[in-house]
């Protein structure tokens, strides 16, 4: 039986990345980024290109939070339908955030060819699938109200969206051609060697300790440095830490974690997502399934493997490749991890303006490869600028979440009772 380890894939299968180099000393910038992931990223490469000076401060290294460690869906739009996105936001915002979105996978794209990231980009779409009557009637109203919106989707039902999917288990479908997969680590590190080449100064293995005001400048403190900037973008989303920022009050933390099989081979591991779509299920407690360009399968699920034995996540893989690809045959796994989502109660972000010359973001609600991509260019665009109207939503007020650390443990355990369920195959 071969070894599972907990090792990201992603990690493994991107080249490695120049050695990092941690700030020392005292630097000064026109923009200081705090987090090394897509958004950080994003924000800097666009103040780069409009002659800003950037220093990027990452606690790990780059890729290390959910921007590396993600699924690898290029989604469009809000984990919740476009019409309740206006519902809550209002028409006006709601609309404007829908339309940001909904056009984020291009960007996303766009931004990969321009600057020759090698991520095993597929811009394919994705395969939201039904897993009951009900999921098959919340698919039917996304894509209604995605089709009024000028979207470019599709319902698959019957054969043909079998035949996209790979399995007899799902019999509807919502193809989304907007949107695709990537590997999100090789994204990540290929936006860090760009803002390097564009003149960016990133330091990694850097944490912030202190954030201070001294005049008209920020001081961004770290063990052995200082950044001395005009302005400070906060992008750390769930993996925000310490006591210098009040960002992470204003989220719960979720986990996320995937398996990853051995290359797969032959006539049935073929036809599983043949088309190279990315999907996902309508549970609540969902599954996610891809390929990755190796032949690799990926299944993950809500919750975390970092505390579970390996008989347990094995038992799990088997139990949901058995189900949706009883065919397969021979399907070893290698390789589990972990990441972190900032979620937020109503599954909207936030952007917050706490202080004259200081920008964040939390709640991407695991939609972090295309929001990140937009919103970043979104918060440099507005620092430039100072236009409001850059932004894909209006400024939200802080204000944190009632017992933040219980929600997050409720859910992790309603998670892992969940799997249990499953792989004693009470549930699925």
């Amino acid at each position: 039986m071969v070894e599972l380890r907990r090792e990201c894939l992603w990690e493994y299968v991107t080249p490695k990345q120049a050695s990092p180099i941690a700030l020392d000393g005292t630097i000064k910038v026109d923009v200081c980024v705090i987090g090394g992931g897509i958004t950080g990223l994003s924000a800097a490469l666009n103040l780069l290109k409009k002659g800003k000076s950037v220093a990027i401060l990452e606690a790990y290294q780059v890729g290390h939070g959910g921007s590396g460690r993600n699924v690898g869906l290029v989604n469009a739009g809000t984990w919740i339908r476009p019409d309740d996105v206006e519902a809550t936001l209002g028409t006006k915002a709601g609309a404007r955030l829908n339309k940001v979105l909904g056009e984020a996978p291009a960007e996303v794209f766009a931004t990969i060819n321009r600057l020759g990231i090698n991520c095993q980009a597929r811009n394919d779409g994705t395969l939201h699938m039904a897993h009951n009557a009900s999921g098959a009637a919340d698919l039917q109203a996304r894509r209604d109200q995605w089709k009024r919106r000028g979207a470019d989707v599709e319902l698959l039902t019957g054969t043909q969206c079998q035949e996209y999917c790979g399995t007899e288990k799902i019999s509807t479908a919502l193809l989304d051609r907007r949107a695709g997969t990537i590997n999100p680590m090789g994204y990540t590190v290929g936006l860090a060697e760009a803002a390097r080449n564009l003149g960016g100064r990133l330091f990694q293995n850097t944490a912030v300790t202190q954030l201070v005001k001294q005049g008209s400048a920020w001081l961004v403190k770290t063990a052995n440095g200082v950044v001395v900037s005009d302005k400070v973008v906060i992008s750390t989303g769930a993996y925000t830490e310490g006591d210098w920022s009040e960002l992470r009050k204003n989220y719960f933390r979720g986990y996320y974690y995937q398996v990853a099989s051995k290359p797969l081979v032959g006539a049935e591991a073929d036809k599983v997502l043949k088309y190279g779509q990315g999907s996902w299920d309508t549970r609540l407690v969902l599954s996610s399934i891809r390929r990755d360009a190796d032949g690799r399968l990926l299944l993950g699920s809500m919750g975390r493997t970092d505390n579970k034995p390996a008989w347990f996540i094995r038992s799990w893989a088997n139990r949901i490749q058995t189900h949706y690809f009883p065919k397969l045959e021979g399907v070893e796994w290698e390789r589990h991890w972990t990441g972190c989502i900032d979620f937020t109660p109503d599954h909207l972000m936030r952007l917050f303006e706490p202080a004259a010359g200081i920008v964040a973001v939390t709640g991407y609600n695991g939609r972090g490869n295309t929001t990140g991509t937009v919103v970043g260019k979104a918060l440099a665009n507005y620092l430039i600028g100072d236009l409001p109207d850059s932004l894909p939503i209006p400024f939200s007020t802080m204000k944190p979440i009632h017992s933040a650390k219980l929600r997050s443990a409720f859910y992790e355990g309603g998670f892992s009772l969940y799997h249990a369920g499953q792989c004693l195959r009470v549930i699925l």
